[in-house]
C-alpha cells in the first residue's frame, strides 16, 4: 500500500455519518460497511465518466490505518486513474472527519477497477472524453 497523503487526493464523491447500526459493539465501525461506500463513491464516479452503467469487477489491497467511530462522518474521495476499452480505474480514499471535530484522519485507500456495461450486461466501450 502506498503511504498515505496528509490531505485527501481527488473529489469527494461521497460523504455519510456512520451510526450504531454499522458498529461492532465496541464502537468500531464494521469495515465491510466502510468498503461498501467506497464502493458506492466508485460506482458513482465510474458511471459518470462511462455515461452509463457501471459493475465493480475488481479491488485492489486495502488494509485499515485508522478506526472509524460511531459519529464519525466518512468521506470518500475518487481519483479516475486510467480509462481502459470497458474499464475504468479509480483511487479511493477513505477520510474520518471526527465527531463534532475539523479533524480528518485517512481509514483506508484502494484502487478499484470498475467495468462498462450495456443495456444487456455485456462490457460495452467506455466513451472518449
Amino acid at each position: 500500500m502506498n503511504e498515505p497523503s496528509a490531505k485527501p487526493a481527488g473529489d469527494l464523491t461521497l460523504r455519510t455519518q456512520a451510526m450504531p447500526g454499522d458498529a461492532n459493539a465496541a464502537g468500531d465501525i464494521f469495515g465491510g460497511w466502510v468498503m461498501a461506500q467506497m464502493d458506492l463513491a466508485s460506482g458513482i464516479r465510474a458511471a459518470e465518466r462511462a455515461h452509463g452503467r457501471v459493475v465493480t469487477a475488481a479491488v485492489k489491497e486495502m488494509s485499515f490505518a485508522k478506526p472509524m467511530k460511531v459519529g464519525d462522518t466518512l468521506c470518500i474521495y475518487t481519483r479516475i486513474e486510467g480509462v481502459g476499452r470497458t474499464s475504468i480505474r479509480l483511487k479511493v480514499e477513505a477520510w474520518a472527519q471526527r465527531y463534532l471535530s475539523p479533524t480528518m484522519e485517512m481509514v483506508t485507500h484502494a484502487d478499484f477497477v470498475m467495468v462498462a456495461l450495456d443495456a444487456t450486461g455485456k462490457p460495452s466501450p467506455v466513451p472518449a472524453e
